[in-house]
């Protein structure tokens, strides 16, 4: 579990990436500059772990690209303590972000293999989420609701309604739409019924799978 100094410098290279590709919120870019993403990675991975690239993980999942990572914090707008609900744990990195940037994450993640690895990961790089479970994300944490915000982080081919109705008022969701290829979806909840829906082109992601495994 090493983290050094040569590899902070990578960070502070990936950052300066970032910010010419269009990141402005300072908090987003702290969190990515202080997490040593490779520690997520597959070591034979590695040397590659600071490029703006998504890697396989296992269990046919992958790590998103940090311009994603990136890209989808700063549309949650994260503020301290916000409480957040994130839909598909993964390797934990996009988890890492959100803490780091004084979030309470919730996180899902219907992988027992990944939910094992990344639950063990957690404690070792001092990395707290409220709460971490194994199950089907679509139907989301009830029993936590309602979340300042929702960030989902595989393709969805439709918007989860329970997502819906576990998102607070004025609280945002952050969704990539689509079969094979995504658009960022940004929903805002104006009131009880009324979504103020947003559309940020063209990502990519593993999908979003129904019903644990």
């Amino acid at each position: 579990m090493k983290d050094t100094a040569k590899h902070q410098g990578l960070r502070n290279q990936l950052v300066s990436v970032l910010e010419q590709k269009g990141i402005t919120d300072k908090n987003v870019l702290e969190a990515i500059k202080k997490i040593p993403r490779h520690l997520f990675l597959d070591s034979s991975f590695e040397d590659y772990a600071y490029q703006d690239k998504a890697f396989p993980i296992g269990a046919g999942q992958t790590i998103s690209q940090p311009y994603t990572v990136a890209f989808q914090s700063q549309l949650l707008e994260v503020k301290k303590e916000d409480k957040i609900l994130e839909i598909g744990t993964g390797s934990g990195y996009q988890t890492a972000v959100l803490c780091t940037m004084g979030a309470k994450v919730y996180s899902v993640e219907r992988q027992n293999e990944l939910f094992k690895k990344t639950t063990n990961l957690f404690p070792k790089l001092n990395i707290r989420p409220k709460h971490t479970s194994f199950g089907d994300g679509y139907k989301g944490l009830p029993n936590y609701a309602p979340f300042d915000s929702i960030i989902v982080t595989a393709g969805a081919p439709i918007i989860p309604k329970p997502l819906m109705a576990q998102l607070k008022i004025g609280g945002r969701l952050v969704i990539p739409l689509g079969e094979d290829v995504q658009i960022m979806t940004l929903l805002v909840r104006i009131n009880e019924t009324q979504f103020e829906k947003h559309e940020f082109g063209e990502f990519r992601f593993v999908p979003l799978l129904e019903d644990k495994n």
